[in-house]
């Protein structure tokens, strides 16, 4: 299966009072950079997290946040009733034995400790959900590259079969050169009125052609197509031989294209120049 590098995924939980937010993204690079954005209370899961990241993904620039935000729960003021009424009954007992005392009021009462029941969560207990929707989030993120890599394995293919059409025209053209040579070279002693002899025409004539010879070319392209095919169509991994295929199958096509001497060839060699460009282009998204 071929992979893209450009993706993105999120996912997001409300748990133990607390709403967890992970984003990844990622996009293409050399080699695999993985960088975490973590709060600081649970930045003791990033080694074992980036570690599940190196496991699953090879190559790319993937970043990864984890934002913790106050739950809708958390904001509730959840008192303890017990604690109350037993402080309540104590300051009615004061008012009694001290009636010029002032006052309680109900923040006076909240400040007590144990009236309001806020007990902290267990960092584990966070850690664990953390790790656990990062999970989840890497998960979606591979989908979403084998999704985009599926597309461009098709588009790779699509236009290495462009290159197999060009050549099947590019070869009979190619063995129409040496008459093309003669043809020319016939005009052009007649133009200037020159008497050669016959076996002086046909050493100039098989010269010619081997200098315009590009059946070597052709069949290195051809070789290439073939192999980049396979590889696209392999199990991988696919980018970088992908990216080593179409920088030959580039320096074939040049060649071709300085040695053309038909209008023909040369127009052709253009087009497998825009077909590699375009080849070259998608490669850089591939894992």
């Amino acid at each position: 299966m071929m992979y893209s590098m450009t993706a993105f995924a999120r996912a997001a939980v409300d748990a133990h009072g607390r709403h967890l937010v992970w984003e990844i993204r990622s996009v293409n690079h050399r080699f695999l950079e993985t960088h975490f954005r973590i709060p600081e209370s649970l930045r003791g899961i990033e080694h074992p997290l980036r570690e599940l990241a190196r496991k699953h993904l090879k190559r790319g620039k993937v970043d990864c946040t984890l934002r913790l935000e106050a739950g809708a729960s958390e904001s509730k003021v959840t008192i303890n009733r017990p604690v109350l009424l037993q402080l309540l009954a104590a300051v009615e007992q004061v008012r009694r034995d001290a009636p010029e005392i002032g006052p309680v009021t109900p923040i006076d009462l909240m400040r007590w400790p144990g009236v309001l029941d806020d007990t902290p969560v267990e960092e584990s207990l966070l850690e664990e959900t953390a790790s656990q929707l990062f999970e989840q989030a890497l998960t979606d993120l591979i989908s979403a590259r084998a999704r985009e890599g599926a597309q461009l394995q098709q588009t790779i293919c699509e236009r290495l079969d462009q290159i197999d059409a060009l050549l099947k025209v590019l070869k009979p053209q190619v063995s129409q050169i040496a008459q093309h040579q003669k043809t020319k070279l016939m005009q052009r002693i007649r133009d200037l009125q020159v008497n050669l002899e016959p076996g002086r025409l046909e050493q100039e004539v098989a010269l010619l052609a081997q200098r315009a010879d590009v059946a070597e070319e052709l069949d290195r392209l051809a070789i290439h197509v073939e192999e980049a095919r396979s590889n696209a169509l392999g199990p991988g991994p696919h980018g970088r031989r992908l990216d080593f295929l179409t920088q030959e199958l580039n320096r074939e096509a040049n060649t071709l294209g300085a040695k053309s001497i038909m209008p023909e060839t040369s127009q052709r060699a253009v087009d497998l120049k825009v077909i590699i460009e375009q080849i070259r282009e998608q490669v850089q998204n591939i894992e």
